[in-house]
């Protein structure tokens, strides 16, 4: 019975996960050579081959699907023992911008917790400044959120989000009307770009819906009720940049930042993660 190496078998799973040898290699904080010498190891000391690699795509072999469920077991046994001791589970608090969080956050938080399924994740969705005021009190682990003015030192850039005037596709404009613009309640920094770009185009609106959080809006939008300024990565599906047709004002992309404050080992290993996943999205 071959004896696996645990790191290869972790690098498998996260590699399973994120579908990319270089995002498995960034939660990892090594190398894509390395992550894909561990996984041929591990293929030769099972005598199958787990991972189909092409020049685009990476996805697992009939026999990588397999053994995928016995690899998350043994990663989690490993955690669980390595933790056994712990008197307090660790906790790691991170603060979200309402405009960052997209339709994977279920599949983000999955590859948190198979990374460390000792951790308690506690998540914190608000409008950026808030979240990094909340950072910056200490109440906070991290905060993900835009980048507007720029000017905030340090971070990490996980994606660069490119906006859209995100609208249900039968969407009309009436010759002479207002548009009808949906958006978060002031102050938001969203909000203030598209009112920005509106008004220096001379392009009347008129707001026809007030949400709380990107969920809100988004249902607005794609009932049809409005037109909001919305990444195109967490737009609802289905709706689409009616910018050009109505001929609407670029607005411009946006920078998806990582502030982090806690630095111990599960904290940096939960965050590479978190930060891969997010990456995967862009």
């Amino acid at each position: 019975m071959p004896s696996l190496d645990l790191d290869a078998v972790q690098a498998f799973v996260l590699v399973a996960d994120l579908k990319s040898f270089t995002r498995a290699a960034e939660a990892m904080d090594t190398t894509q050579s390395a992550v894909s010498l561990k996984i041929k190891r591990l293929e030769q000391e099972l005598g199958r081959r787990l991972v189909d690699r092409t020049p685009r795509l990476v996805r697992l072999s009939p026999d990588g699907n397999i053994f995928l469920p016995a690899a998350r077991d043994l990663v989690a046994a490993h955690q669980s023992a390595v933790g056994a001791f712990a008197v307090e589970a660790r906790r790691l608090a991170v603060g979200m911008s309402h405009h960052v969080i997209g339709h994977d956050l279920p599949g983000l938080l999955k590859r948190m917790n198979a990374s460390d399924p000792g951790l308690v994740v506690e998540l914190h969705v608000d409008a950026s400044r808030d979240v990094l005021a909340a950072l910056d009190d200490g109440k906070r682990d991290a905060a993900i959120v835009l980048r507007h003015e720029g000017k905030r030192r340090g971070g990490e850039v996980l994606l660069t989000d490119a906006f859209g005037w995100m609208a249900a596709p039968d969407f009309v404009r009436r010759p002479g009307d207002p548009l009808r613009l949906a958006a978060q309640a002031e102050p938001c920094s969203v909000r203030a770009m598209a009112v920005a770009a509106l008004d220096k185009a001379g392009i009347a609106y008129a707001e026809v819906f007030v949400g709380g959080g990107i969920a809100t809006i988004g249902a607005a939008v794609a009932a049809g009720l409005a037109v909001a300024a919305l990444a195109r990565r967490v737009a609802p599906t289905g709706t689409v940049d009616v910018g050009p047709r109505l001929g609407l004002p670029a607005l411009p992309s946006r920078d998806v930042m990582l502030y982090a404050t806690a630095f111990d080992p599960p904290a940096r290993r939960a965050l590479r993660t978190l930060a891969a996943s997010f990456r995967m999205a862009a």
